[in-house]
């Protein structure tokens, strides 16, 4: 691999950030905020570090698939780290592990907050933390595609290394095309909402950062009890339509949009996972009615945001969770485990491969009844190689040992067993809060700092589905 080659992409992705360190700085001096100087001093940083490979590496048109895979995973690494200067510089709440997770948390939109009291931050510093669910949301590198030659051979290496092949099904475009589709539904759904929380109430500010969380499926809010603090349910079901929107393929909300014949009305997945969502909805509902928590519309009021939350790994919370009952917390569980659709800003196993792992198996299952016979694997009516197939039975395998491994470091680190279980699993489905001490209204401060690198590292093996980070530590550790 070429190193500068990937330093003069990774130099996009300084670029980008820069950009918005450079707005938050501006509200920070427009408001006279103390936040000015970290704000100001890492946008320059950025900027310097992102130009250098600019000026002094030659123009590059072509990169193979390993760069574009290191250019993927590098990019992700290097901008959590950028993000978590401002933090830091701060200070505060801020040590430099307390920066370096809010900041991995913000850019992989786990939504998972060290903070105590979100509220003591400035503004300058809440726009910025917005901001990386902005960015990470639909992903930094395709950003960079956007702004790729139109010629270059490196937005297929990049964008190939950056999405998985099951979310590539419904776009039948170009590269370039799939990532202006991909960035016009973002920015049309983000606008789309904000205008819909002003009017309902929130200040533009907040009505701003919430959109920035809800459709890139983060959770960071301005607030300290999230949307609960707005006690407006109203608000909560423009949130939770936009947290659903931001779940599902955005080529099939783009097809919806423009009529073509694959969207969400015409998608089977669509159909299952919706109905999933509401079936669960409707079981914690009953159950928490039976128990006598609340009456049946506050339980069904509360248990939509929250399977709808957590489901579609956003993490806003209206309600905090550690003492409803365990068979409630059991199944929300398993949704944050499963999570949102592929092609979306959702984490998670993603609902797509846990529907193509239930047909496999009802595929082998019927070869062991019918040796002779001849099965196809379908999604949405297209065959699905035994490959991908294949590619699915082991990045389950990958993703629940990765999940057990992290809850049994965080064990051996004297963390609760039902903190400890959920908390790997948020933020590996980069979901957010979890149950017992990082519960929905709670905050991950009690975790010890090793723990919190754990965690952090989870969280990028989330964002960037594991399988990447595995086989590019492969070809960098391989001795020819």
């Amino acid at each position: 691999m070429r190193t500068k080659a990937i330093a003069k992409y990774l130099g996009f992705v300084l670029l980008f950030n820069a950009l918005f360190l450079y707005i938050s700085a501006a509200i920070s001096l427009f408001l006279h905020e103390n936040s000015l100087s970290p704000l100001l001093y890492s946008a320059v940083v950025c900027t310097i570090l992102g130009l250098f490979p600019q000026i002094f590496v030659e123009k590059i048109d072509e990169i193979n698939f390993r760069e574009g895979m290191a250019i993927s995973v590098f990019g992700w690494i290097l901008t959590c780290l950028a993000g978590a200067v401002p933090y830091f510089m701060w200070g505060g709440e801020f040590t430099f592990v307390n920066a370096l997770f809010e900041s991995v948390s913000g850019y992989t939109t786990t939504g998972a907050t060290v903070l105590k009291n979100v509220e003591a931050l400035t503004k300058g510093l809440l726009f910025w933390r917005a901001s990386t669910h902005f960015i990470g949301g639909v992903g930094i590198i395709l950003f960079v595609l956007l702004i790729l030659p139109s010629a270059s051979g490196a937005r297929s290496s990049i964008y190939n290394s950056e999405l998985s092949g099951l979310s590539k099904l419904n776009f039948k475009i170009r590269t370039k095309q799939i990532a202006r589709v991909i960035v016009v539904v973002y920015l049309s759904l983000i606008l789309i909402e904000i205008v819909l929380l002003w009017i309902l109430g929130m200040s533009l500010f907040d009505a701003i950062c919430h959109a920035f969380a809800t459709v890139a499926t983060g959770g960071f809010s301005t607030k300290n009890l999230s949307v609960a603090y707005y006690n407006n349910v109203w608000i909560e079901v423009v949130i939770m339509v936009f947290m659903l929107l931001g779940s599902i393929h955005f080529g099939l909300l783009y097809g919806t949009v423009t009529g073509n014949k694959m969207n969400i009305f015409t998608s089977k997945s669509v159909r299952a996972y919706v109905g999933l969502m509401f079936l669960g909805i409707i079981i914690v509902a009953a159950k928490l009615t039976n128990d006598g928590f609340y009456s049946w519309w506050t339980s069904l009021r509360y248990a939509s945001f929250q399977v709808i939350s957590l489901g579609t790994t956003t993490g806003f919370a209206t309600v905090d969770t550690p003492n409803w009952p365990i068979f409630t917390i059991i199944i929300i569980m398993y949704f944050t485990i499963q999570c949102g659709m592929v092609g979306s800003t959702a984490g998670g196993l993603k609902f797509d491969r846990v529907l193509l792992f239930y047909k496999s198996l009802k595929r082998q299952i019927k070869l062991v009844l019918h040796p002779s016979g001849v099965y196809i694997t379908k999604l949405e009516n297209v065959p699905i190689t035994t490959e991908m197939e294949l590619q699915t039975a082991i990045f389950f395998i990958l993703y629940l040992f990765t999940l057990f491994i992290t809850a049994l470091l965080l064990s051996g680190m004297n963390v609760d067993g039902i903190t400890s279980i959920s908390a790997s699993i948020a933020t590996i489905g980069n979901a957010g809060p979890g149950f017992g001490d990082v519960s929905s209204l709670g905050n991950y401060s009690s975790i010890p700092d090793a723990g919190k690198y754990v965690l952090s590292a989870n969280m990028l093996l989330g964002r960037l589905e594991i399988i990447n980070v595995f086989a590019l530590f492969t070809v960098l550790t391989h001795k020819k």
